[in-house]
Parts: C-alpha cells; structure tokens; sequence
C-alpha cells in the first residue's frame, strides 16, 4: 500500500510509484501509434470515401462504458476496504484478548495462547498470500507444532484450534470458569470470522463475463476512437486517444488490482505491517521487548 503525503500538483502530475502506468503504458503507446497510423492514412485521403464517423456514437459509448467501469471499480473497492476492516478488527480482537488473559488466565497459559493466535495472524497472511511464513512464526512456537500446522490443508485454522485447546485445559483444569471460558473463546471466535471473510474475499473473484466484458468494450473503444476523432482533430487525434486509453485501461488495471487486495501489488493491503502491529501488542501484553513497527520503503508499505 502507498503511504505518502499528498505532493504537489506537478510531482502528483509526475508520481509513478503507486500508478498504473506501469502496468498500461505499452498499451497506451500501441494505440497511440494505431491512432498515428490512421491519421496518417487519412491525411493523405486513403480513407476518403470508406469512413465517414461522427463523434456522437462515440461520446454514447464512452459515456456508457465510463458508467460500467465505475461500477466495476465500485464493487472491487468495497471488497479492498470490507478486507481492511476485516484486518483492522483483528487488531482490536488481539489487543482485547491480551487484556482479558490477564484477567483469566496464568502468565504461562496468557503466554501460550498469544503466542498461537499471533502465529495463526501470521500463517493466514502466509495462506491469502501464497508464501512461506515459517521464519515469522513466533520463535517460542514449539517446532512440532509448526510442523503439524503446515501439513494440514489450513494451517491458520489448525493453529487457531490449538489455541483453542489452551482455553479448554484451562477450564478442565479449574482455572477458569464458564463466564471466563467464553468471554476469552469471544475473541478466538471473532478471528475465525476474520480468517472466513478473508478467504470468502480471496477466492470469489467478480464473475469473469464481467470483467471481460469491461476489458474488451474499454479497447474496442479505444481502438475505434482514432476513426471519429481523424476528422476533427488531425494530428492531435493520437494525443487525444491515448489521454482516453490511460483513463479506461487505467480504471481496468486498478479494477484488477482491487479485486485480490492480499498480494503485494502497490496498491494491495499491507499485511506485513499489520502482522507486525500483533506482534508489539502481544509483546508488550507479556512484559517482553516490542519489535518497532514497519516503515514504507520508497512509499510502499507491505
């Protein structure tokens, strides 16, 4: 995710760190040079004759599809932002877990079930992500719980239910009671709803005719364009037509981003720093030194 401070207008004109442009800027030259192409043949009246456009179908169109890729970039934004609150109120469910251990629980019981929640945060970043996050696990994990956790098909799950095993020794053992026991399985329960919204958002893309369909109307617009704005603009039609191209292959691309808001792309959800967030609230509920929270690096934190 891009953490700046908002520059000026000219370095926000000149910002390629966080745009799209990247992603875009060979399709922007390719229909660009197209619309050169066609303004060079109709100059020298080769087209005389074979096409005789008006800009209002156009302007039909390009009104139209300017409404359908807000409406796409509408529903992937609302499933980047419900994603981030989901991860925000995990934060809150570490921190109220923390304070309600310390009420309930030994320090040695306190210890074991943070410690496996901050490893479950950890193994859910791993899973929505796609990477290996042994390294991150707590070092006071045992080892052969490590290994069990990534054996099995949902190692964020296994672990959520180990620290759920915690709860119940506690409870068998005496040392908590029933009012106890549940207001303490409350937050283990809200990080489960956590990890079940994650993984509804991770693997339910936009129905695939919708974003076709978007993609596909955004270039033959762009790719016709040429041909009606020849007549009234001349040379200045490939100017005009890449300034559209940037705007609706842009609104496509970022559309794309949005919609898996777990990877590492600039503009995705910074699960590392939020992990990290856990580890000093769990760290400083135990008394043990906290880690210092992470930095954006070149505007860009993971």
């Amino acid at each position: 995710m891009i953490v700046r401070e908002r520059p000026g207008p000219l370095r926000l004109l000149l910002a390629w760190k966080g745009s799209v442009v990247p992603h875009i800027l060979p399709h922007i030259v390719l229909t660009g040079m197209f619309a050169a192409a066609v303004t060079w043949v109709s100059r020298h009246h080769y087209l005389d004759g074979m096409v005789d456009y008006t800009l209002l179908p156009f302007t039909i169109m390009g009104i139209a599809l300017s409404i359908f890729l807000s409406v796409r970039n509408t529903a992937t934004y609302d499933r980047w932002w419900e994603a981030r609150k989901h991860w925000g109120h995990m934060v809150y469910e570490f921190r109220s877990l923390a304070r309600t251990g310390t009420i309930y629980l030994s320090p040695e019981r306190r210890r074991e079930l943070l410690t496996r929640c901050l490893a479950h945060a950890h193994l859910l970043r791993g899973q929505l992500r796609g990477e290996d996050v042994r390294s991150d696990l707590p070092g006071s994990l045992a080892p052969e719980l490590i290994d069990q956790a990534l054996s099995t098909r949902n190692p964020a799950a296994f672990m959520l239910h180990r620290a759920g095993e915690v709860l119940a020794e506690a409870h068998k053992a005496g040392d908590l009671d029933s009012v106890a026991t549940a207001a303490l399985d409350q937050h283990l329960h809200g990080l489960a709803g956590i990890q079940a919204a994650s993984e509804r958002i991770a693997l339910t893309p936009l129905p695939f005719a919708y974003t076709l369909l978007a993609h596909r109307t955004a270039y033959v617009f762009c790719y016709l364009l040429p041909f009606g704005l020849v007549g009234v603009a001349g040379w200045f039609t490939p100017v005009f037509t890449a300034i559209v191209a940037y705007t609706f292959f842009g609104l496509d691309r970022l559309s794309e981003q949005l919609e898996f808001p777990f990877g590492r792309h600039t503009n995705d959800l910074p699960l590392d720093a939020i992990c990290r967030i856990h580890e000093i609230s769990v760290a400083e509920a135990l008394g043990d030194p906290a880690p210092e929270p992470l930095q954006p690096v070149k505007y860009q934190l993971q």
